[in-house]
């Protein structure tokens, strides 16, 4: 039976990349909510599908380790491949070697792809973007705000991932009125549904994404309403649509070149679009990092930890409070607004909650920190009603 890879049983296969945890934390970043495709497999490993292909990722301190695998082989070419293969060895003059390799590195009806490979660690910098120095941002944010400092200190690492906008964006209509593990269980369905097998491990079947075309015909949204996607089935199938006859097929990833509201607005145009999931494609795939998408988890974090008044006597977020809370955070965070929210984000999930256990006294100081809070914004109102003075007294 096909198995999912594990460093430990050690294998030649594995590849690796210099990265120490403090700039990517596999278990926060993938397990955040800002992707449906991972899963942890095994004690640190988390496998899924990125870019086309099946991966498996765990890291040690100052190191992340991938293992990609190839395909799934069809049974009823499994033996001409082998036979190709048998004739490459011979001609290499390696058979020998290369069945004992073979055996070791074969997973059922999944090879691994055991050749150095740069395009791959190219794909998995560039989903991970690796570029930007995670540290010296959350040493930014952690100047100039205290409540980030502290929980900077047990979650770091947390990095925006850089996804393809169409998975991205589709992802997100289904996370309407929903939570993380119903999310990645619809995600799944639509991928099963919708796209061919790349490859079954331990009995988990992964498939790639389905590309616009599948999810345009009109019969797609009564499937996806059978499997569990409710009203969001309608959404789906007509988002694509209009993307697919209005729109060039690159459409969504030339957004990554225009201005931030720019392409929210424009992605705001499709069904089942609202300012949250455009955001969420935004920050999360079309590289517009002061995008922060606001859910009432995230207005609870700005009324509990920053004493964010805007519309706390309301019930339901309206689109000004959201504006409002967006403003906030920029002005507070910077060019990278929305990374920094990820972090919080994240911090506040249950999944996490003993993580934060660890925090040193943050409970005791919260009440500290929110007087701080107060004290600035009293500063800036005396600030502004002597400027507002000044004025008066000016055309006087």
């Amino acid at each position: 039976m096909s198995q999912h890879a594990l460093l430990s049983v050690g294998c030649k296969a594995w590849r690796s990349l210099s990265c120490p945890r403090s700039e990517l934390r596999l278990d926060l970043t993938l397990g955040c909510g800002q992707t449906f495709r991972w899963r942890e497999t095994g004690d640190g490993h988390w496998t899924g599908v990125m870019r086309g292909k099946v991966w498996t990722l765990t890291q040690t301190e100052d190191t992340l380790w991938y293992y990609v695998y190839s395909h799934q082989i069809n049974p009823g070419t499994e033996n001409r491949q082998k036979w190709k293969v048998e004739e490459e060895e011979q001609l290499l003059g390696k058979m020998s070697k290369r069945k004992t390799d073979m055996k070791q590195e074969e997973a059922g009806f999944c090879t691994v792809m055991s050749e150095p490979d740069n395009k791959e660690e190219e794909l998995l910098r560039d989903y991970f973007q690796l570029g930007v120095k995670l540290g010296d941002l959350y040493s930014d944010w952690s100047t100039v705000d205290p409540h980030f400092k502290h929980t900077a200190d047990i979650f770091t690492g947390v990095r925006l991932l850089r996804q393809d906008p169409v998975e991205c964006l589709f992802s997100f209509i289904c996370s309407s009125n929903n939570h993380i593990s119903r999310i990645q269980g619809m995600v799944d369905r639509l991928c099963q549904t919708l796209r061919t097998l790349l490859c079954k491990l331990d009995d988990v079947a992964y498939h790639d994404f389905p590309p616009l075309q599948a999810l345009t015909d009109p019969s797609v949204e009564m499937r996806l309403r059978d499997l569990g996607f409710g009203y969001r089935a309608r959404f789906l199938q007509q988002s694509s649509q209009i993307i697919v006859n209005s729109h060039d097929p690159d459409w969504l990833q030339s957004l990554r070149s225009v201005p931030y509201l720019q392409a929210r607005d424009a992605l705001r145009a499709l069904p089942g679009v609202g300012f949250k999931v455009a955001d969420c494609v935004c920050l999360m795939s079309l590289d517009k990092f002061e995008a922060l998408p606001v859910d009432t988890h995230v207005w609870q974090i700005a009324k509990r930890d920053y004493s964010f008044a805007a519309g706390s006597s309301q019930k339901t977020l309206t689109d000004r409070v959201y504006k409002e809370i967006g403003d906030f955070f920029r002005k507070l965070w910077g060019p990278y607004a929305g990374w920094a929210h990820s972090v919080l984000f994240c911090a506040d999930l249950k999944r996490f909650q003993k993580l934060k256990e660890e925090i040193p006294a943050l409970k005791d100081e919260k009440t500290e920190l929110k007087k701080k809070m107060k004290e600035r914004r009293h500063d800036r109102c005396e600030e502004k009603q002597k400027r507002e003075k000044g004025k008066k007294q000016q055309r006087t």
